[in-house]
């Protein structure tokens, strides 16, 4: 049974941190509108903007927003495992506390793979798969499920962190910190070998951790970890090796993004410190009926509207050239006219998927933890397989389906079907660790 947003707000508890909700929204929204904004598509093929005009590289000390949805997911996380181990009566929790975390999550990710798997191999079927702006979309399509993936280490690594975290606080966060500068160091100073890609756990686990220690009260001084998060990254961009841009650009010998440098992890800090400053003046805010209905209505499909917004994106350009429009141009005034337009009919088409594929982000009540031979284990496997999977989809694309193309995840070689395969397989076994009955889970 489908339960409105009204109703759902109407029964929100009064001890529920609605700012939480609002952030992960606001998060994933600007993810999205950077997305649009930064697509510059023309007849060549697909650029990005910030590449072309590098000025507005500075803007993405703001719209690289997904540090915060890390720290909302560290929070929510802590929440839950604490909510799930209460109600477990000294029982192991580790799978159920795995299958509730992931199931709405998974569910809308696999069935995007699926429906654009169908139609990238129906393209290359029929021998369209080399145009210009095709072959980009099944290049591009899959790019953003990266951060899923690193979402999934991070609910995996939740028990055992969140143990470190209740032990030591800050220092936990330390340590994680504290690698991802050694890291660099060994990167940057003594060139070595693939150690850069040890920051794709520490510099993302230690924004994770910053979520712990907001779900204590711990997170006393926001102005000054905001402060001390900008002048760090300031510093780390003006004399080191790192670029002005935190995401990625083509072409480049460093970014801060892939793999995550200390720098990003500075810029981590300086967000969470800036949302905390605004945490008292938005929960009074959100307690008008009218607003937290609908941050609980966008709640509900954050994540489906996350995964389609960059086809809707690609559906506004390729609408242009099958109607034979003229595309400006990116960056020149012609262009950024069009800017509005594109945005509002991305919005409308990601709004029209939105009511296709929301049912498969639909809350489901959570698994009960229960004595379930090999559950930990089967759980942890299947995590495993999953990250791995859509890690390496976003890697691989789509293009070339049907000539083996692959890319390298973690020093071995990935095809897409094979990627595809390690993630239905993963969530199957996460779903098959947990028993049938249910409880109900906080965050």
């Amino acid at each position: 049974m489908t339960v409105s947003a009204r109703a759902m707000a109407d029964a929100t508890p009064d001890d529920r941190d609605r700012y939480v909700d609002l952030l992960r929204v606001a998060s994933l929204g600007t993810v999205i509108a950077g997305h649009w904004l930064m697509a510059a598509v023309s007849g060549d093929g697909i650029g990005n903007l910030l590449a072309l005009v590098p000025a507005l590289q500075v803007l993405t000390w703001g719209l690289q927003i997904m540090p915060v949805f890390f720290f909302v997911g560290g929070f929510s996380h802590a929440l839950s495992y604490r909510s799930l181990a209460r109600r477990a009566d000294g029982r192991p929790v580790y799978a159920a506390f795995l299958r509730a975390r992931l199931r709405r999550l998974l569910r809308p990710t696999l069935v995007f793979v699926l429906v654009w798997a169908a139609l990238a191999l129906t393209v290359q079927l029929a021998g369209r798969g080399g145009g210009t702006l095709t072959g980009a979309a099944l290049r591009l399509v899959t790019q953003p499920l990266w951060f899923i993936g690193i979402y999934l280490a991070m609910v995996a690594f939740t028990p055992p962190l969140l143990r470190l975290h209740e032990r030591h606080g800050w220092a936990a966060f330390a340590a994680l910190a504290g690698a991802a500068a050694l890291v660099d160091v060994l990167r940057f100073a003594f060139g070595v070998p693939y150690v850069e890609f040890l920051n794709f756990a520490f510099v993302w686990l230690a924004v994770h951790q910053l979520g712990f220690l907001r779900a204590d009260g711990r997170i006393r001084r926001p102005g000054l970890l905001a402060a001390a998060g900008l002048a760090g990254a300031a510093l780390l961009v003006a004399l080191g090796p790192y670029p002005l841009s935190m995401v990625g650009m083509p072409g480049e010998k460093v970014s801060n993004m892939a793999p995550p440098t200390l720098a990003l992890l500075c810029h981590g800090l300086w967000l969470v410190g800036a949302v905390q400053l605004a945490a008292r003046p938005a929960a009074a805010w959100l307690r008008r009926p009218r607003v937290w209905r609908t941050v609980v209505a966008a709640n509900g499909v954050a994540m489906t509207a996350f995964l389609w917004h960059l086809t809707a994106m690609l559906a506004v350009y390729g609408a242009q050239l099958g109607l034979g429009m003229d595309l400006p141009e990116p960056a020149t005034a012609a262009w950024w006219a069009q800017v509005p337009v594109r945005i509002l009919a991305a919005a409308a088409l990601t709004a029209g998927f939105v009511a296709l594929f929301r049912r498969f982000e639909a809350p489901a009540p959570a698994p009960a933890p229960a004595a379930v031979p090999a559950a930990g284990p089967r759980a942890a496997l299947g995590i495993t397989l999953c990250l791995l999977g859509v890690l390496g989809l976003s890697m691989t694309g789509l293009g070339g389906l049907l000539e083996g193309h692959s890319a390298t995840l973690i020093a071995f070689p990935v095809t897409a079907p094979a990627a595809i395969g390690m993630a239905v397989a993963g969530a199957w076994l996460v779903e098959r660790s947990a028993p049938a009955r249910r409880v109900r889970l906080r965050g």
